[in-house]
């Protein structure tokens, strides 16, 4: 039995935070933080200490270790916060959702929301909402390439980015199935209010970075442009959920008297019926999910096409699957995901190796050894997303697009933690199922409607923005397919 090591003999890749933040800055390093953390590890081994600015963490990759992590959680599991967005909620006087949110509190708000939209019974609700949002982008994109796209009748063929379409798409779902109204983004003009939405959404994700790693002391008194731009992007994500809520509060005012019974109204609606968290709470929530269940569904969607377009024989395996269980499936959305296992498996391949948020961490409750390195209890520890899933001692062929490799229980050595794309536990990602269903119904539409394919299969360039995305957007070629 070898003794443990001390904490301090972990590799780092340098001691002085501010020294190495003002590196990062100066090299535009952030946007690339994902490659730093790939080649941390490969010059490091599987663990090592990083402290930038006023952070200091401790980087791990291999599964066993994560298992280790994930027992010394404790009951109210900690991540670390955005200060940025909290301080933005502390500056304007906003609540806080469960995802700013710790402890007690955290443990009795998630329990409530996650009836709402974790169990299975909530997703047997939003289904079919997600389903005919999905459907009907499919109608629009299949008339757009019919009436201007090239070829012959039957087999109409138009090349474009699809990524406006699909952040209108992840809006629209999102929108359905919190307040259970349709805004009409799929219209050949989109409402200005919804576009302005996607862009603040944006600047909100690519001004967190920088700013993560300053004291909120520090946030404040610098009065920054960043923080500026960041406090504006939050005042517009808030404006336009409160507008939104407020509709779908009045809506359902009136609707109690208007008999509309037994139909779904919304998350908002069940929330808001079960009566035991405050409106203000309600409304925190509400406008974390709608932030954060654009992006970080739209762009895992671009990769996935990408990746089904450049690897035809794995699109053509996932069709015939989705055209069989649709079939049989006779139209309920439930039964036809349940039929088509390879089209979970795409999800997950594609966050394997496009994973939305690059870390998930935790503050151990307990002293910890990792790598037969001693990690003492509140030590900030963060999975790497990014370079677990292109591990070659974790996955066999990495590198590989095989959504197959779910359908088997140990698709990679270490047992569990191998698809960590939405955290685990119980303070896992809370709009998880809304966003697994949301994604594969769509490319279970868009599988039934067309057959994709790229001009050139060349890896994407990828940056971070606070969540990984495609430097520039792949252009698909969508070629109809007759019913």
């Amino acid at each position: 039995m070898r003794a443990v090591r001390d904490f301090w003999e972990i590799p780092h890749t340098g001691s002085n935070g501010w020294i190495n933040l003002m590196r990062f800055w100066r090299e535009g390093r952030f946007s690339l933080l994902h490659k730093h953390m790939e080649d941390s590890f490969r010059r490091l081994g599987p663990i090592y200490r990083e402290n930038l600015g006023s952070q200091s963490s401790v980087n791990i990759i291999l599964p066993v270790d994560t298992g280790e992590l994930f027992r010394s959680e404790g009951l109210y599991p900690r991540r670390m916060t955005l200060q940025p967005w909290a301080t933005h909620r502390e500056t304007r006087k906003h609540s806080k959702g469960v995802f700013l949110k710790n402890g007690a509190e955290w443990r009795s708000d998630r329990l409530l929301l996650n009836k709402e939209v974790m169990l299975s019974s909530a997703v047997r609700r939003f289904l079919p909402l997600l389903d005919d949002v999905a459907q009907d982008f499919c109608r629009s994109l299949r008339q757009r390439v019919e009436v201007g796209g090239a070829g012959e009748t039957g087999q109409r063929s138009m090349t474009l980015d699809p990524s406006p379409d699909l952040f209108r798409f992840a809006l629209e779902a999102s929108c359905h199935v919190l307040y259970g109204e349709r805004i009409g983004l799929f219209s050949s003009s989109p409402s200005e209010e919804s576009e302005r939405f996607i862009w603040a959404v944006e600047r909100m994700l690519a001004t967190t970075p920088p700013l993560l790693y300053l004291s909120p002391r520090l946030l404040l008194h610098l009065r920054a442009p960043l923080w500026t731009q960041h406090a504006t992007a939050w005042d517009h994500i808030f404006t336009h959920a409160e507008a939104r809520i407020q509709r779908g509060y009045q809506r359902l005012q009136t609707g109690a008297s208007g008999g509309s019974e037994g139909r779904f109204q919304g998350v908002l609606g069940q929330l808001i019926d079960a009566g035991q968290l405050s409106l203000e709470l309600i409304r925190a929530n509400i406008t974390e999910l709608m932030a954060g269940g654009v992006d970080t569904t739209a762009v895992p969607l671009q990769f996935a096409l990408f990746e089904l377009a450049r690897n035809p024989d794995v699109q053509e395996r996932v069709r015939a699957q989705v055209l069989s269980s649709w079939q049989q499936a006779s139209g309920n959305p439930q039964k036809a995901l349940q039929g088509a296992p390879l089209l979970k498996g795409t999800v997950k391949e594609t966050l394997r190796l496009y994973p939305v948020g690059i870390t998930v961490q935790r503050y151990p409750v307990r002293d910890i050894v990792l790598q037969n390195y001693h990690v003492p209890a509140g030590t900030l520890v963060q999975v790497c997303l990014y370079p677990l899933g292109r591990s070659h001692e974790v996955f066999k062929s990495p590198q590989r697009f095989e959504p197959g490799r779910w359908a088997t229980a140990e698709p990679g050595s270490g047992g569990g933690f191998l698809s960590l794309a939405f955290g685990f536990g119980s303070r896992q990602c809370v709009g998880r199922r809304i966003a697994e269903n949301e994604m594969q119904l769509l490319l279970l539409h868009i599988l039934r409607n067309f057959r994709l394919s790229v001009s050139s299969t060349e890896d994407l360039n990828t940056k971070f923005t606070l969540i990984l995305q495609p430097e520039s957007p792949p252009r698909i070629t969508f070629t109809t397919l007759s019913h």
